[in-house]
Order: C-alpha cells, then sequence, then structure tokens
C-alpha cells in the first residue's frame, strides 16, 4: 500500500469516529508524507494544526493508524511552508538535537523484580504508564536510597514512549537547577533566547520526571520555577512523576505551597526489601549472567541476610564475590569464599542480630539453662537439644542464614547448624508436644 492510500484507509477510519466537524477542521486537509521505521510525517494545513493534533488527537491517531498499519509509530507534523526534501529526511535528527529525553531504556517494567515491600508502588506506577494524566498527578514516590525509584521512573517513561507518541522529559533535580541558572549565565543579548529553550524544554511536554526532588531545598530562587513550572504542566492535565528521599511533608525546606501541592495526587513510599524479595533479586541478577549453577543457596542467603536495606549494595555484593573467585583463579564460589570477599564491603555494622539473641533468651528461659549455656561447645542433651531448637526457630522462623545462625550460636559452623535443623525436622514428625514447644517460644518472639 503506497502513503497516499495508506492515507486514505486511516482518514476513512478515523471519520467514523469523529463528529463531522472535527473531522473536516482538523484531518479532512491533511496528507502522509513519508514514513520510516520511527515517524510518520503528515503535513498539515497551520501551525495550529500541528500543536491542536498532537495535544488532543494524539492517542486516536496512533490507534488508528496501528489498525492500518499494524505497527506504532510516532508522529511529526510539517506545514507546506516547512516541505523541502532537506527538511523531511533530517527531521528525526533535528527533532532529537532540539530534545532528549533523558530515560535509560534498560529500566523496564519487566526487569523490576518487585514483592510485598515494592508490589504496590510497581502496580501504581504501571497505572499512571497507562493513561499519564489521567490519574495519580502528580505521583510522589519517595524511600531510602537503593530501593527502585529511579527504576520505576525510567520504567514509566519508555512504556509510555512504547506505547504512545507522547513527549517524556526525565531529568534529576541538580539539572533542573543547572539548566535554570545557565539562563543567567548568558549574555544579556542571548538570555532571552536562553529563557525560550528553558520552557520549551520543560513545559512544552506530556510528561515530566523530576529525580531526587529533596536537592531542591537548597536552591530557593529555583524553587519559584519550579512553581510555575509545576502549575502550567498540571493545569494542562500533564502528568508529573516526583522521587525523593523522604516524604513531602518532611521536606521542611521546600516552600509550603510546593509541599501542598505534591500531596494533589498520590504519595506512594517504597520500603526495604525483605528476604525474600532479596533473594528475588539475586537470582534474577545470576539468572542474567547466567551462572545460577556456581552460587550456592547458602552464598546467596549470607549475601541477602547481610544486605538487608539497599538493592544496589545487594547487587554490589554479588559483584564483588564473582570479582573475587575471578582474581583467586577462577575459584568455585563458596560459602567461605563468599565471607573472606565481602568481609571489609559488608561490615560488622550491617550485620543485625533480627532477633537471634531474642530467640537464645527465650530458648534457654523454657529450657531453664543459660544463655552461656546454649552458646558453649557442651554436648549435653539437655543443652544440645534447646540449641538444635533455637537454630531450627532461627533458620525456618526467621530465615537467618547459616553462617550468620553459626555464629550467634557461639562459633559454630554453617554445617552444624544443618544439621541441627534437620534432626529437628526429623522429630517434629513423630513428636508432636515437641511441635507444641516450638510454637510456643516461637509466639513470644516479638
Amino acid at each position: 500500500m503506497d502513503l497516499e492510500n495508506m492515507w486514505s484507509v486511516f482518514l476513512s477510519k478515523i471519520e467514523i469516529k469523529l463528529k463531522p466537524v472535527l473531522f473536516q477542521t482538523w484531518f479532512q486537509d491533511t496528507k502522509l508524507i513519508d514514513l520510516n521505521n520511527e515517524f510518520a510525517i503528515v503535513e498539515v494545513p497551520l501551525d495550529v494544526h500541528k500543536k491542536h493534533l498532537s495535544e488532543n488527537y494524539g492517542e486516536i491517531i496512533k490507534e488508528t493508524f496501528m489498525e492500518v498499519t499494524g505497527s506504532i509509530f510516532k508522529f511529526k507534523y510539517v506545514t507546506p511552508d516547512e516541505i523541502n526534501e532537506e527538511k523531511i529526511e533530517n527531521i528525526n535528527d533535528n527533532n532529537d538535537a532540539i530534545f532528549e529525553s533523558g530515560l535509560d531504556n534498560k529500566y523496564t517494567f519487566d526487569n523490576f523484580v518487585s514483592g510485598e515491600s515494592n508490589k504496590f508502588a510497581k502496580a501504581i506506577a504501571l497505572a499512571v504508564a497507562e493513561k499519564p494524566g489521567a490519574m495519580y498527578n502528580p505521583l510522589f514516590i519517595y524511600g531510602n536510597s537503593g530501593l527502585g525509584k529511579t527504576h520505576l521512573m525510567h520504567a514509566i517513561g519508555n512504556y509510555i514512549m512504547a506505547t504512545s507518541n507522547k513527549k517524556v522529559l526525565y531529568v534529576t533535580s541538580e539539572k533542573f537547577v543547572d539548566d535554570f541558572l545557565n539562563i543567567y549565565r548568558k549574555s544579556e543579548t542571548s538570555n532571552f533566547k536562553a529563557v525560550d529553550n528553558f520552557k520549551k524544554k520543560y513545559r512544552d511536554i506530556d510528561v515530566l520526571m523530576i529525580d531526587d526532588i529533596q536537592y531542591l531545598e537548597i536552591a530557593s530562587k529555583t524553587q519559584q520555577e519550579f512553581f510555575n513550572t509545576f502549575n502550567e504542566l498540571h493545569n494542562k492535565n500533564k502528568q508529573i512523576i516526583i522521587s525523593s528521599d523522604r516524604s513531602p511533608d518532611d521536606l521542611k525546606k521546600l516552600e509550603d505551597r510546593l509541599r501542598t501541592r505534591f500531596n494533589w495526587g498520590l504519595t506512594i513510599d517504597i520500603l526495604p526489601p525483605d528476604f525474600e524479595l532479596r533473594m528475588k533479586i539475586l537470582n534474577k541478577k545470576i539468572e542474567a549472567q547466567g551462572i545460577g549453577s556456581y552460587v550456592p543457596e547458602e552464598v546467596k542467603e549470607y549475601i541477602a541476610n547481610n544486605c538487608r536495606t539497599d538493592i544496589r549494595k545487594l547487587e554490589g555484593a554479588l559483584t564483588r564475590v564473582f570479582a573475587y573467585a575471578t582474581i583467586m583463579n577462577g575459584s568455585e564460589i563458596t560459602l567461605e569464599l563468599a565471607i573472606e570477599s565481602l568481609k571489609d564491603y559488608i561490615g560488622k555494622n550491617v550485620i543485625s542480630r533480627n532477633k537471634i539473641d531474642q530467640v537464645i533468651q527465650l530458648v534457654a528461659n523454657n529450657y531453664n539453662i543459660t544463655v552461656d549455656d546454649i552458646k558453649s561447645k557442651k554436648r549435653l542433651s539437655k543443652i544440645a537439644v534447646p540449641r538444635q531448637i533455637g537454630m531450627y526457630i532461627c533458620r525456618v522462623h526467621l530465615k537467618e542464614s547459616l553462617p550468620k545462625i553459626g555464629s550467634e550460636f557461639g562459633g559454630k559452623d554453617h554445617t552444624t547448624v544443618m544439621h541441627s535443623v534437620a534432626k529437628i525436622k526429623r522429630e517434629l514428625k513423630k513428636d508432636k508436644n515437641l511441635e507444641v514447644e516450638i510454637s510456643k517460644i516461637i509466639n513470644q518472639i516479638k
């Protein structure tokens, strides 16, 4: 099908979907003049058509044209005065030179690993990506560093870019500040052009994403400009997405009117990953590198138990283990190698007890022995069995790693912990009273 016939079919389809006066005004005198792998170039009568078609009919044009071609295209509109061979050939390059989205296409919803701590944030982010500007505007995402806020923002932007012709801009707050201050670095003659370029970049878009908004607290003059930018975009139902390490109410150095506006839409927090999610993230990273069979489960558990609050640190620990094994002439990855390679990276302050001490104390009280007895090397039955029960609870109920349990139980080897857990599991199958005793201890854990 040539361009003329293709556009004729498109117009016949879209005419059915619109009122006659709207079709005659905005579509009847248009024509498709070029089509490449990414863009459909459409000639329109006047400049007003370019703006109106982009802002008000973007979705219906994209959807209807996809019905004709079977593919999704981005649309560029040109007037007769703008048309010449050179401009059409370079229209993609020219637009890319003027505008860069700032998005990193490696971050998508598909490779965002979700669990209990972040599944709500992912669901909301996807809802916004599917209908930007229609709900949850602004979307404010907050949480500690390294929990996936930036990944979600890029995923939203990449989804929108892939499924629509909307213009998306991702920047950090530092970049916003720098672009604003750049206006004042210009000479007087070029200042007006700098102002125009700044407004075009930040206001002539459909989706604005500002990462780490907390850094705007130290730029009081820029807060006024962001306030103006926010208002203009919000009034036009353009989607605004903001991230921070704190909730809007905790950004005390931001102007009250900004904090108020941040609460207009939906505020969601991302919590630190739980043990199950940390393991999923490690498995995903290992799978991506095709080396899953070389990483024992106990190594993954050791990393997951000692890198609790930061996904980047979690992934960094795994990378460090791989690098250490390579340096050691391709040594097999073992728990001992992992502990050695991470001894400086993890640090003692990161390895929290996570209620192991409490379990040891509860077991000691329940069996009328001392904590020192449990941590000792004594093998008397009245001490060894409670010790094994304590290890079982820490492993099965608290999901602690073997080496960590062994360390807290007086420096026992991880194989001792494995043996203890296995023994209690066997005993539970034939001793219902033991199950009651263990449940009683577990119920006392706070």
